[in-house]
């Protein structure tokens, strides 16, 4: 059984290839085996943005948060992800949270 690191390493294949749903499948193991695999989640966020999934997207980086809470990086995907989602009001507040935890003002 492969590991959630092949399995990642399997899905950014698929995606350079163009496979986005074969790629999305490949990360759907990696977290059934790993749901804490942070970086599964951030991929899989950026697969059903650009698959215009958005609800899929938001709960993906909303887990990369949850995993990451102190990593200033992880609000940042999360603003981004939301602003193509074209959720504006909650990525500006996702930005900010961003701000603030790189400043030390939270």
């Amino acid at each position: 059984m492969p590991t959630p690191d092949q399995l990642y390493d399997q899905a950014v294949e698929l995606r350079d290839a163009g496979d986005k749903p074969g790629a999305i499948a490949k990360l759907d193991e990696a977290i059934a085996i790993d749901p804490k695999f942070v970086i599964g989640h951030g991929m899989l966020a950026k697969l059903y943005s650009d698959i215009a999934e958005s609800d899929k997207a938001i709960a993906h980086a909303k887990k990369v948060v949850e995993l990451e809470p102190d990593d200033t990086f992880s609000y940042t995907a999360l603003s981004v992800i939301y602003q193509r989602c074209g959720k504006i009001a909650e990525a500006e507040h996702a930005k900010a949270l961003a701000f603030n935890r790189e400043h030390g003002l939270d």
